[in-house]
């Protein structure tokens, strides 16, 4: 059960029955809400309703260093005026697919002879590798190469390159090791891969006087995407990157991005943050994990209408069998864990097995602290060399964590919530044993419990139409920019049945004596037997706007519920 922190409870209604709003609740409501999220001032509140165009923020303010950005812009200057080879080295997840996308084609567009390189995540594995660069160097024999995503661990594979007389630009947002490469480095922590090969492609663009429509649109709309599948915080820049690049989207003409909405079967003009974090994101992501990435980054460069409606079906295709792989895995991850019991005794759940896919691992892992909530390490195990993903709960930094490990690793990167590493099959137990002590040591109950942030408490008479278009400005939502979270307690059930498949959801309409109200309780289904209508019950949810057939209503999302 998760535990409510209900941060305020609005004073008074005055708007009993009505659905078209009462001024006094909503100024109130809209004033905790920034309140919540630390927004005070005038300045910032205007900035938060009315965020500047990402393209304004300076260097210093996203957190890159400008010698380090005008070295690299320097050096790609050079290599367009002396006509050099150049390689984009990206990644093979959608932040690194779409930043090697935003970078090769704004290099190319400069004149300069690139060319784009995604490595195969199990025959070279994550990031620059000795082997993708020996292949770079005899297919295109580069005297550059520029990473998007990915390098900063990379220390001596950069130094590999440059032994075979290839300079290296690295472009990356992942925390930075103890050792870093012997090259220009263009970093912050503060942008996705995606948004600084951006911020370093607008200020190419801005030093060679090349305008600023595409860096304004298609390389923004680009992103932007990155930037929502990296789940990095939407605040400041971010936030802005997102908000005018989503704009972007919802008009592009772009024959790949609009050929992969439409076989997600989605709306242009209505895509929001969801639809591109669980829609578009995860057939993105799945050529990397079962296939190879490069067909999913043609796919959003192809100007050709016929090769995009081609493509966009390869990795809707990919992206099912994906889900099913998926399914498969983290049941038998679960299985394993119930059978062991080690969920029971051990406070970090550490699985593996030598049929996991590499390519699903951290999706497995992500599974499990949903079904646990404990920090969860999957490992894809191999005869001498096993590849692992680990996803964690707020408050315990995994990938620091297995930094403490790292005398018995080959290689690890990451971020506080997630991270991946390659380890020795023989130091397996080893670094479990040593895993599952330091979670021990460290995490304790209140961080192991599930919290439920909520905004306010209010009546239904305060939900409102006029309040849901309000909450527009406030988006878009996303990590750092959470969608506001209301509560009311003390609802009766007027009525409930099960919709969906297997019965897996409900609809519910709840009534607080002010007003009544539809209710939708997605993946809620399990709770069908203890309720019925004249109960009571808490319900904790979101405002959206359900529209069918034509038809608008205001209904509320349940998010969780509380039996009374």
């Amino acid at each position: 059960m998760k535990k409510w922190e209900i941060l305020k409870q609005l004073k008074s209604s005055k708007s009993k029955g009505r659905t078209t709003g009462n001024n006094s609740d909503e100024s109130e409501i809209i004033s905790i809400l920034l309140q919540n999220r630390g927004i005070r001032t005038a300045r910032e509140i205007k900035e938060y309703l009315n965020p500047t165009r990402p393209e304004k923020f300076a260097a210093g303010e996203v957190g890159i260093k400008s010698g380090d950005l005008n070295a690299a812009i320097a050096r790609l200057v050079q290599a367009a005026k002396n006509k050099e080879s150049v390689v984009v080295y990206a990644d093979y997840d959608a932040d690194g697919i779409t930043a090697g996308a935003v970078m090769w084609e704004a290099l190319y567009a400069a004149g300069i002879n690139a060319m784009p390189y995604i490595p195969h995540r199990v025959d070279e594995g994550y990031g620059l590798s000795k082997k993708g660069i020996a292949q770079i160097s005899s297919e295109y024999k580069p005297t550059l190469i520029v990473t998007v995503d990915h390098g900063i661990t990379g220390h001596v594979q950069v130094a590999y390159a440059r032994g075979l007389g290839i300079d290296v630009i690295v472009t990356d947002h992942h925390v930075k090791p103890e050792h870093l490469p012997d090259s220009i480095i263009v970093h912050t922590t503060l942008l996705s891969g995606a948004g600084v090969a951006w911020y370093t492609v607008k200020e190419l663009y801005r030093h060679l006087k090349l305008g600023s429509d595409q860096v304004t649109g298609d390389f923004l709309g680009m992103a932007a995407i990155g930037t929502i599948a990296d789940m990095v915080p939407l605040t400041g820049i971010n936030r802005s990157i997102v908000k005018f690049g989503l704009e972007w989207l919802n008009l592009t003409r772009r024959v790949g991005i609009r050929a992969l909405i439409d076989e997600a079967g989605l709306a242009q003009g209505r895509l929001g943050t969801y639809d591109i974090s669980h829609v578009l994101t995860p057939r993105l992501n799945a050529m990397g994990r079962l296939v190879h990435a490069m067909d999913a980054l043609r796919l959003l460069c192809t100007k050709n209408a016929a090769k995009a409606a081609e493509l966009a079906g390869v990795l809707g295709l990919t992206n099912r069998e994906r889900q099913q792989l998926t399914t498969d895995t983290a049941l038998h991850a679960v299985e394993s864990v119930r059978s062991a019991g080690t969920y029971l005794s051990k406070k970090l759940l550490f699985v593996s097995d030598e049929s996991y896919n590499q390519g699903i691992i951290g999706l497995v892992a992500g599974r499990l602290v949903d079904e646990y909530y404990l920090p969860a390490v999957v490992l894809s195990r191999g005869p001498d060399i096993s590849k692992a993903s680990a996803r964690s709960v707020t408050g315990f930094n995994i990938v620091e964590a297995i930094r403490t490990c790292s005398d018995i690793l080959v290689d690890v990167g990451g971020h506080p919530m997630a991270a991946g590493f390659t380890v020795e099959t023989k130091n397996i137990d080893t670094l479990r044993q040593r895993l599952e002590e330091l979670a021990d040591r460290t995490l304790d109950a209140d961080t192991l419990s599930r919290h439920l942030r909520i905004d306010m408490g209010i009546p239904l008479s305060a939900v409102t139409d006029t309040l849901w278009q309000k909450l527009r400005d406030f988006e878009p939502f996303g990590m750092g920019n959470p969608e506001p979270l209301f509560a009311t307690v003390n609802l009766r059930i007027a009525d409930v049945r099960k919709v969906g498949t297997d019965g897996r959801h409900l609809k519910l309409s709840v009534d607080d004596g002010s007003r009544v109200i539809d209710a939708i309780a997605f993946g809620f289904g399990g709770l069908y037997g203890s309720m019925e209508p004249g109960n009571s019950m808490d319900l904790a949810y979101t405002l959206d706007m359900n529209e069918w057939n034509g038809f608008r209503k205001l209904q509320l999302k349940v998010k969780d519920i509380r039996l009374t």
